[in-house]
């Protein structure tokens, strides 16, 4: 069975050829299947500028070429470099910057860990021992992508949604009254009560909060 790779240890010091690029339903960006030299095949997300018959490494080694598509420790990645693809923490695989169009980029680096820039404007610290992908994740003009109409959301299976004003108080905060009413609470809420615009729901005491240098907003 062909699975998605982030960055498997037993592909490491591997080169592979790129033999095609897909599409992926449950994703923005398009995905490559790389082929390894023992025929085993693997897809990974497809890059901008990375094309059919082009060879693409994971590698642990600081001889390892930075070039599109390669996955290579952040402590061998160069200062400036566009990246995708990121670990968070060491051996679990890339989990941020992974969707169509976007890339993060190496600020520098400084004792164990990298200044990464990531495309919201947060810097966060990430361990130099964890892997990242070179290059921007392709399908660019996924952005300006229109649907046009209606049943082009349904086809992706994205369903409509009652408005909670139009719910019965049973159903909503926002519901109820007669005829056309407005929502009768001084701020809009979710289903449960929570403030929906500009309510902070981050844990002020997560453990994560010192990676981060600098933040979003």
């Amino acid at each position: 069975m062909l699975r998605i790779i982030d960055f498997k240890r037993d592909l490491f010091e591997s080169a592979g050829k790129i033999i095609a690029i897909e599409y992926d339903p449950n994703r923005s960006s398009r995905i490559a299947l790389v082929e390894y030299s023992n025929k085993e095949r693997r897809y990974i997300i497809a890059p901008v500028g990375l094309s059919v018959g082009q060879s693409v490494i994971s590698s642990n080694q600081k001889e390892a070429e930075i070039s599109t598509g390669n996955c290579l420790l952040l402590k061998y990645i160069p200062s400036g470099t566009m990246i995708h693809n990121i670990e968070i923490k060491k051996g679990l695989g890339g989990q941020i910057v992974r969707s169509a169009g976007s890339s993060a980029q190496v600020m520098a680096k400084e004792g164990n860990f990298a200044h990464i820039k990531l495309p919201s404007g947060e810097v966060r610290l990430v361990s130099l021992d964890c892997h990242a992908t070179i290059g921007q994740v392709g399908n660019v003009e996924h952005e300006a992508l229109y649907l046009g109409k209606a049943g082009r959301n349904r086809w992706l299976g994205i369903k409509p949604q009652s408005r909670g004003l139009a719910m019965n108080p049973i159903d909503h905060p926002h519901g109820g009254g007669e005829g056309k009413s407005g929502q009768g609470n001084p701020h809009p809420v979710t289903p449960w009560g929570k403030p929906t615009k500009g309510y902070k729901t981050r844990n002020p005491n997560r453990y994560s909060n010192k990676f981060i240098v600098k933040r979003r907003k």
